[in-house]
């Protein structure tokens, strides 16, 4: 299906030409003034809108602030089509919300190109959300018949954040970190609720059905190549391993154990401490730093501690943060 593009210009001349220039390749919607672009907009949806700037009642900058004031086209693009040349001018254009400014007389190659270009970042940004709603669910789902709160992947996702910032990773693979965190415990919708549910301690059999969790969100998660769902496929498999060789499913020890996984252990230990339970009330987060640390070298990795003990303020405002949500939810 052909994308659509919203035209406007009080000049029917120049409709005509970028009509020529466009029609191939999309389809047209036409306005002629302020009023009509609006309501067309709303009425038609359309993926992009070229807007001229002088027009007489409702200028483009006027135009453009009310298509970004309105929920339903704020996320339209907009690419100013104008004579108007000055510096000012475009920066203004771009500060009411355009995301790009083509001057007149246009140049057929040119428009392709911009539009070709901003059709191809909303693509991206669709598949972005998309990704994002499906983290999102996925990471709601591994706790839909635990004792957990959908709070608890959130917040100690944002800790594993701050951690692996902390052990230097960059800004983007921390980002990354967090949002594959969330999805650590998907295998749980694996396990039956009446072991995820049990107020007392597991026998040794249901702990072994337990501890499949691991795998079962590693096959789930291990079915994408995308470097999200690769890192969160991983922690979910690896973050119950433990820094002495001690943990499961593979026993695995030291740096055998992928970093996003050693993070990952920390964040989500310190936040089972500090939450109510149905087995357990909530550690004070002074006694579960020390838990941490006395963890450090067998449970945990004594390098990763540290960071996390050096970043502790940064993560006690998150958990403030995130504990607040958590009393309006209820």
């Amino acid at each position: 299906m052909k994308k659509k593009i919203l035209l406007v210009d009080d000049e029917p001349n120049n409709l005509n030409v970028l009509k020529q220039v466009l029609k191939d390749q999309y389809q047209l919607i036409f306005a002629t003034n302020g009023d009509k672009t609006l309501e067309v907009a709303v009425k038609h949806e359309p993926d992009l809108i070229l807007l001229d700037i002088m027009m007489p009642g409702m200028n483009g900058y006027e135009v453009c602030e009310r298509l970004k004031a309105y929920p339903a086209t704020d996320k339209i693009p907009v690419i100013f089509v104008t004579a108007m040349n000055e510096v000012e001018d475009e920066a203004k254009g771009f500060d009411v919300g355009a995301v790009d400014y083509i001057q007149k007389p246009i140049s057929a190659p040119i428009v392709l190109r911009r539009v070709q270009t901003h059709l191809s970042l909303v693509r991206v940004n669709e598949l972005e959300e998309n990704q994002k709603a499906a983290i999102f669910m996925l990471g709601e789902a591994g706790h839909y018949n635990d004792t957990d709160t959908g709070v608890h992947i959130w917040r100690m996702s944002a800790y594993a954040k701050v951690i692996a910032e902390a052990a230097g990773w960059s800004s983007e693979l921390a980002g990354r970190l967090e949002l594959s965190a969330s999805m650590h415990d998907t295998g749980k919708i694996g396990i039956p609720d009446t072991i995820l549910k049990a107020p007392r301690k597991l026998t040794a059999d249901e702990w072994e059905v337990m501890k499949s969790h691991t795998e079962i969100g590693n096959r789930i998660l291990g079915m994408s190549h995308n470097p999200i769902f690769s890192m969160a496929a991983e922690i979910a498999l690896y973050h119950h391993e433990k820094w002495d060789g001690s943990g499961y499913p593979m026993g695995l020890a030291g740096e055998s154990i992928p970093e996003s996984a050693r993070i990952v252990a920390i964040a989500d230990v310190f936040d089972a401490l500090t939450m109510n339970r149905p087995y357990k009330e909530a550690w004070s987060i002074e006694d579960s730093i020390a838990e941490i640390r006395s963890g450090s070298g067998s449970h945990f990795e004594p390098r990763l501690v540290e960071f996390f003990c050096g970043a502790i303020e940064e993560i006690i405002r998150i958990k403030e943060r995130w504990d607040k949500q958590e009393v309006k939810g209820k």
